[in-house]
């Protein structure tokens, strides 16, 4: 991993700050082509300021480097869910362009697939770089819920609470935080997620093929994060080790970066 040896913050403002401004330029964008409302343009812009806020101050705490190459993917994806708020925010006032909405979420899906393959071939792969990521995604698949939930149900947003909820329940059972080793299953879970919420919300398919979807997706989530729970239970500090049982628990594995949204 390639780390410059100080902190230097004058490789972090522009990068952050030129990210919000192309976020109000895409509200901006979405004001003139599709009629973007005030509450969808204030809910953008307040996504903007706080993505800024955060970001800028989790880099000036723990940044050692430039901000590199996977990271402006990341953020590129951060400001296309931006719009993707904006556009479910405006919906509960009136019908939302689907087309554009579906389209800057299916960008944005796309496009997590590239980051992570950036980070590993310039090898500025970092723990906040990341999370980061992971935090994006969480965002985009809570706010594709609300907007499916409209037609389906309040049961859907179950899909985009989960994580924050195993969040929660890790404050207060610390070995929810350990690291989890690799796995395919957890990381198809977690795509199909947003890809069956796309299509729900992209209206392509019958309501009652699209709520069999959802509630399937559902499922496949539930029993990814049962799963890793029931791992983390096994291999909790204090527990005793039994191969048997845990056989892949080696210690100097590369530990995963965590459930991602909707459980990656």
């Amino acid at each position: 991993m390639a780390v410059q040896e100080h902190f230097d913050t004058r490789a972090l403002g522009p990068d952050t700050t030129a990210g919000m401004g192309v976020q109000l330029l895409v509200l901006e964008v979405l004001c003139r082509v599709v009629g973007l409302g005030t509450a969808g343009w204030l809910t953008g812009s307040a996504f903007a300021v706080v993505t800024w806020a955060v970001l800028t101050l989790a880099l000036r705490r723990s940044w050692t480097g430039p901000f590199g190459p996977a990271n402006r993917v990341t953020l590129a994806r951060a400001i296309l869910v931006g719009g993707v708020t904006a556009l479910v925010a405006d919906s509960f006032d009136r019908r939302a362009p689907v087309a554009v909405l579906t389209a800057l979420a299916t960008v944005a899906l796309i496009l997590d697939a590239v980051d992570g393959q950036v980070a590993r071939r310039t090898g500025t792969a970092t723990p906040l770089g990341a999370r980061f990521d992971m935090e994006v995604d969480a965002f985009l698949i809570l706010v594709l819920c609300v907007y499916v939930a409209m037609p389906l149900g309040v049961w859907v947003l179950a899909i985009g609470l989960m994580r924050y909820a195993f969040v929660a329940a890790s404050w207060l059972r610390p070995w929810l935080r350990g690291a989890l080793p690799p796995s395919t299953a957890r990381k198809t879970v977690a795509a199909l997620q947003g890809v069956v919420l796309v299509v729900a919300g992209a209206g392509i398919v019958p309501q009652a093929v699209a709520g069999a979807a959802v509630a399937g997706a559902l499922a496949l989530l539930v029993w990814s994060f049962g799963r890793d729970v029931r791992w983390l239970w096994r291999v909790r500090p204090g527990a005793r080790a039994d191969a048997a049982t845990c056989p892949r628990a080696v210690p100097d594995r590369q530990p995963v970066r965590g459930r991602a949204a909707a459980g990656s």
